[in-house]
């Protein structure tokens, strides 16, 4: 399938937000102006949300999409007259973000949205802080089910999985290959295997590879490389070196992805000699664009990811509740859904209350045709 179709981000308070929801099912939100009460689903329990501090945490700081995560929540957090405390470390380790997460609880903040860089590990802090009087919510990666009150997802596994495999369809057919008939060698390069999110997105992605694309060959297991910049090109380069004929590798991290760029411009590869691909910021990898390294990437709005997640966190702080199947109007956003938490992890429960996934809308696929058009 080519997958050709660019969907336009999310950046106007009245727009169509589409919500795949689990099971198959599909359910539609229809955004709504702030000011529309006669027709917004939102029902308020509790306070405003004005005041509130939010501790915003990303899995590393320096880090262009986390970047521009808070670039967003900060945007939207003026109009809402609250607080986002932007606070990681350098490095994507779960010492440091227990230890973010435990000054979050010492400086009395309200709330906790965090990108955890490992579920398990940093369990046992957040729920600390939950018991500390603090409201958990994540975005991007998620903490298991029981440690936080709301996700803000990119998307299902399916989804996510279906975009990566889509895209490297397309790409190896731009390059000459006929990923229907020809074996395609392949492999995965992202963080690690303890990122629940990435790793749902790469099960899902060989499922769907297994079921549509017999002929393609994994040539090694996966390889990780822990969210570090410089190790994300010498994972890259180890990659090329074992297999000089690989035709495809999938980088569902958005350090990996240029770090793999990165590795094989080092040895003077483009986007026709192997074909690259994944999920990372439209400007950090538009270098690689420009010289011919790769022919697409993906993502979503990182930006209305961290502002969503910042005001859930903040409107369950001031004492609202919700249960799945309710509807928030966001200001400036508009309405969301709440979902169960199986629609990430199947099998996963979901509390009565106060617990379960919002979907962002809309991915967004970047080639030289569109990157410019966006500033993130």
């Amino acid at each position: 399938m080519k997958l050709k179709k660019v969907m336009s981000l999310v950046l106007a308070c009245s727009m169509v937000l589409s919500l795949t929801a689990c099971g198959g099912k599909s359910e539609t939100a229809t955004t709504k102006e702030s000011g529309d009460a006669a027709t917004s689903t939102e029902t308020t329990k509790g306070g405003d949300i004005a005041g509130k501090t939010v501790v915003f945490i990303p899995k590393l700081t320096g880090n262009a999409f986390f970047e521009a995560a808070n670039v967003g929540a900060q945007k939207y957090a003026g109009d809402w007259g609250i607080t986002v405390d932007y606070q990681g470390s350098a490095s994507a380790g779960v010492a440091d973000q227990v230890q973010v997460i435990n000054n979050a609880v010492a400086s009395g903040a309200d709330a906790i949205c965090i990108s955890t860089v490992d579920a398990a590990g940093v369990k046992d802090a957040l729920l600390a802080a939950k018991d500390a009087g603090l409201t958990v919510c994540t975005w991007d990666s998620d903490s298991e089910g029981d440690a936080r009150s709301l996700m803000v997802s990119q998307g299902t596994p399916e989804v996510l999985g279906q975009m990566l495999v889509d895209m490297s369809v397309d790409a190896l057919t731009k390059r000459g290959v006929d990923p229907a008939k020809d074996e395609v060698k392949y492999v995965w390069h992202y963080s690690q295997a303890t990122v629940t999110d990435q790793n749902s997105w790469q099960v899902a992605g060989e499922a769907i590879i297994k079921e549509k694309y017999p002929n393609w060959v994994k040539v090694a297991d996966n390889y990780y490389s822990e969210q570090d910049a410089e190790k994300a090109v010498s994972v890259g380069a180890a990659i090329l070196d074992a297999y000089s004929d690989i035709d495809l590798i999938i980088c569902n991290d958005s350090t990996a992805l240029p770090g793999q760029l990165k590795a094989a411009q080092n040895k003077g590869l483009g986007k026709d000699d192997v074909t690259i691909t994944g999920f990372a910021s439209p400007q950090s990898i538009k270098e690689y664009c420009d010289a011919g390294v790769l022919y697409e990437w993906g993502l979503w709005d990182c930006g209305i990811q961290g502002a969503m997640g910042c005001y859930l966190a903040a409107y369950l702080a001031a004492g609202n509740e919700v249960k799945v199947g309710d509807k928030i109007n966001i200001p400036g956003i508009g309405d969301c859904e709440i979902l169960a938490n199986d629609c990430l992890s199947e099998g996963a429960t979901t509390a009565d209350t106060n617990n379960g996934v919002v979907l962002l809308p809309e991915r967004v696929v970047f080639d030289a045709s569109n990157v410019n058009d966006y500033n993130f």
